[in-house]
């Protein structure tokens, strides 16, 4: 199904995204339905599903795979795959606007507490991998280099966002990201 465009669009999209959560909040991810999901929000569960093509992409869509991708393809490509990589999500990090990081966090709460969700979670971060051991290997770097370093690097930012989705430390989105991207970067100065 194609997403619809637009400004009414955009705002069913972000309403059916925030009721969802809520009631993922309050009933938990399992026992919410699509249905529920679209009779809070006011809307079919055909419009609903015209905007997400499935209950975990309520959750878990991410738009800024392309931004990562790009970033990373235009890093140095003398630099180490782990430093391109790690300089390329900076960038992306920088030009991205900022999210709501109490939205964002409450998602990630969510996601990283539903055992139901790990594969979704994991198909989510494959898609971002790919993106980046794509621009990678289009810029000369060996296909299974790029991949398992998009892979380690994927791996600790999935860990280190949700470390700070549980937290309560007063840390931000950027202090996760920026501490995952420190391990990345030692490891690829040895």
């Amino acid at each position: 199904m194609t997403k619809p465009s637009g400004p009414k669009s955009a705002r069913t999209r972000q309403r059916l995204a925030d009721i969802a959560l809520g009631l993922f909040e309050t009933a938990g991810y399992e026992a919410t339905t699509t249905a529920q999901i679209a009779a809070a929000a006011g809307v079919s569960e055909m419009t609903l599903f015209r905007h997400f093509a499935s209950k975990d992409r309520l959750l878990l869509s991410d738009p800024y795979d392309p931004v990562i991708a790009d970033a990373v393809a235009q890093q140095p490509h003398d630099l180490p795959v782990l430093a391109r990589i790690a300089a390329g999500v900076r960038a992306s990090w920088r030009a991205i606007p900022a999210p709501v990081e109490a939205d964002v966090r409450r998602r990630l709460r969510v996601a990283a507490t539903t055992p139901a969700l790990a594969g979704a979670i994991r198909s989510h971060t494959r898609a971002t991998e790919a993106a980046i051991a794509h621009a990678l290997t289009t810029t000369g770097t060996d296909p299974g280099v790029a991949r398992t370093a998009a892979a380690a690097a994927l791996g600790a930012l999935t860990e280190s966002l949700t470390e700070w989705a549980a937290a309560e430390d007063g840390s931000t989105i950027g202090d996760a990201i920026h501490r995952a991207l420190g391990v990345l970067d030692e490891a690829g100065s040895r």
